[in-house]
């Protein structure tokens, strides 16, 4: 089995290490930032905190090196979904594509591209420390359903899920994959961006309580817009939001979006909050926290440009 990461940052590392440790999996790692890349084909790519882990996939920034694959699991940015696949579609022409991304919006991007589209969310975070290092923070598990609209046979799915479960990456394949997925949605529109603005930890922002009802008026919100789409969520974000915020499980860790507004990179805010609010407009869904948290989020965005 032959299996493509497309989009080398922390989660994609996390899948890309894992899996290569596994003797029946070829792993390819693409990547446009070319520093990493090298580092991972000089010396592996190395895991450390919650895991330790060094696996040795193939790294590169040209998508044009990448042979046929049976999978291709994308983990960039969501900004980045169209320009990643449509670099990489001839990779899988007879292949499977998966997403583990944020927000909404990623396999109908995805779809443009390539035949049989697989949704995924998966709930393991880390950050990059160094070139082809990452620190592991967030365990967890993923989940993975054909893409109504192109989907992947659901035999392509199990196999994958398995692979990624072997890898210790543990995943399962379900023939709907929104709940999961709106779950993850909903928790991360509701505390992404309050790190985000506020500069706190996950455990820190939960720690205030006017921050944590804010967080459950977000949450409110996304349940009211996902529940008139009949999605059933597999569990409350709200027990989400509290179990992240233990000690032994992400209270120290720093939202993806904080770590954006750190290094002053353009934030998935449109396809989080900003995607939860135009799912609200065209269902009638009133969503003014949804709204308010994108217009604040774009702001601090905007005031890079001053």
């Amino acid at each position: 089995m032959r299996i493509c990461i497309i989009g080398c940052g922390a989660v994609g590392s996390l899948f890309a290490a894992n899996l290569a440790t596994l003797d029946d999996v070829e792993v390819w790692a693409y990547d446009l930032a070319r520093e990493h890349v090298d580092a991972i084909n000089r010396g592996g790519l190395r895991l450390t905190g919650a895991g330790d882990v060094l696996g040795r996939p193939h790294a590169t920034s040209d998508a044009a090196e990448l042979p046929p694959c049976d999978f291709g699991i994308v983990a960039t940015k969501a900004m980045h979904t169209d320009a990643a696949v449509a670099a990489t579609r001839h990779a899988f022409v007879d292949g499977c594509v998966a997403t583990v991304q944020n927000g909404i919006g990623n396999e109908e991007m995805i779809a443009r591209h390539v035949e049989r589209v697989i949704r995924g969310t998966t709930f393991p975070a880390g950050k990059v420390t160094a070139p082809g290092v990452v620190q592991w923070d967030v365990k967890g598990d993923t989940t993975f359903g054909p893409f109504e609209d192109r989907p992947a046979p659901f035999e392509e799915v199990e196999r994958l899920a398995d692979a990624c479960t072997r890898g210790g990456m543990p995943a399962s394949a379900v023939v709907d994959a929104r709940g999961p997925q709106w779950r993850k949605v909903i928790f991360n529109a509701a505390t992404n961006p309050l790190g985000a603005l506020t500069g706190l930890t996950h455990g820190r922002v939960c720690e205030r309580p006017p921050l944590r009802r804010l967080a459950s008026q977000l949450v409110d919100e996304g349940k009211a817009v996902a529940g008139a789409q009949g999605i059933v969520l597999d569990s409350d974000p709200e027990e989400l939001i509290d179990y992240a915020a233990r000690p032994d499980v992400a209270y120290g860790h720093k939202a993806s979006m904080l770590q954006d507004v750190e290094a002053r990179r353009q934030t998935e805010v449109d396809f989080l909050n900003g995607g939860i609010a135009e799912f609200g407009r065209r269902l009638g869904i009133p969503t003014p926290a949804h709204d308010s948290i994108w217009a604040l989020v774009k702001g601090v965005e905007a005031s890079w440009e001053q």
